[in-house]
């Protein structure tokens, strides 16, 4: 249904028509009178564009760019200091800060390959134990060890962490991986021996 709002020039009085958005239906009204028609179309639906400030749950990660109702910023997120409405210098910025991040996870990448350069070309670590009977050795070779000898041989602070190593308790030659990022990976020789 469609309101039809109606003056004719002879007289001042509006006049309001219920008629069905029938096109054949409004020309006829529009041919017998000066008539003005106002139709009223369908309520737009108003959105904002934001940013959120924080992660806010079921609706997004901090940073995320959304269109939301007007209601809903106005009345939650504005006042909760969870999103601010976007604007060109806003998007300027956000866009320098994701290059910023860009080029210093490349840099870091760039540095664990580097490292993982050094570690394979170094050749083997020596790793003295006390030995036992045949190959055994007493103890076993840990993370630890293995951080302490890459200090002493090539003064770098590897954390024990990212090092995995299969279980040592015999004299041998071993591979440990260094795991320095998540897409960087460098296999280190191990001979351990008794003395």
């Amino acid at each position: 249904m469609a309101s039809l709002l109606s003056t004719s020039s002879s007289s001042s009085s509006l006049h309001y028509f219920n008629v069905k958005t029938n096109e054949s239906s409004l020309r006829r009204i529009l041919h017998r009178n000066n008539v003005l028609v106002i139709v009223a179309q369908k309520k737009a639906k108003k959105t904002r564009k934001i940013i959120l400030k924080e992660d806010v749950a079921e609706l997004g990660k901090k940073g995320q760019l959304m269109d939301v109702k007007a209601g809903f910023y106005r009345n939650f997120l504005l006042p909760m200091g969870k999103a601010q409405l976007v604007t060109p210098t806003l998007l300027k910025e956000m866009r320098i800060e994701e290059e910023r991040i860009e080029a210093e996870k490349k840099r870091v990448k760039e540095e664990a390959q580097q490292l993982a350069l050094i570690f394979e070309t170094v050749g083997a670590f020596k790793v003295k134990r006390k030995g036992g009977k045949g190959k055994q050795i007493f103890g076993t070779v840990t993370a630890q060890d293995l951080t302490d000898i890459i200090k002493a041989q090539l003064q770098r602070d590897v954390d024990k962490r990212i090092v995995s190593l299969p279980e040592i308790r015999e004299t041998g030659e071993y591979v440990a991986e260094l795991k320095l990022h998540p897409e960087v990976s460098a296999k280190v020789r191990l001979n351990v021996y008794a003395n």
